[in-house]
């Protein structure tokens, strides 16, 4: 009698360093595909921020968490702040105690509707709350609205004190209570 092959579920973890650059590539790719938000031409700062997106963890209580498949395959990935003052983002939201963050999430358009970016968002505030924060602190635009949906349905609220502009950029903030 054959035994059943069991589908294994994504491998959430830190990513390992030789993984930075593919992350990096998944990062441009994701953000400079989304409708209405700025393109690499316009924003060469950012994009390189993305494509270089491993050099963050050099900060301290900063992680590149990553979702990979049971072959190896990287579906997503995102970067977590345990101390806001290294979150690098424009606003109040740096100066925020007593709170975690995350930043530049990204999943795969291969990988899209199957709960990475959920996985991702629920490691952070994992680790959150693991080391005793009130709060985790995020931001988003309105071009990312599948993001912002998957943000509130996990329990995140709007909170306009977080809001800036960046270069003409809306971006919004959002709180979740631990």
């Amino acid at each position: 009698m054959e035994s059943e092959i069991v589908s294994v579920g994504p491998t959430v973890r830190g990513a390992y360093p030789n993984e930075y650059a593919e992350i990096g590539q998944l990062m441009v790719e994701v953000y400079s595909g989304l409708e209405g938000f700025p393109k690499p031409s316009e924003r060469p700062r950012y994009y390189n921020l993305l494509a270089n997106v491993g050099d963050l963890t050099a900060k301290p209580e900063t992680e590149l968490i990553v979702a990979v498949s049971s072959k190896g395959i990287i579906l997503g990935a995102v970067v977590y702040f345990g101390d806001m003052q290294y979150y690098g983002s424009g606003g109040t939201a740096t100066k925020e105690k007593d709170a975690a963050g995350f930043r530049l999430l990204a999943v795969s358009p291969l990988a899209r509707r199957q709960g990475i970016g959920k996985l991702l968002v629920q490691a952070c505030i994992d680790k959150a709350r693991e080391t005793n924060r009130q709060q985790v602190v995020i931001h988003t635009t309105k071009a990312m609205q599948t993001a912002w949906q998957m943000y509130e349905k996990s329990g995140f609220k709007r909170s306009e004190d977080l809001d800036f502009n960046q270069e003409g950029l809306e971006v919004f903030g959002f709180r979740l209570a631990l």
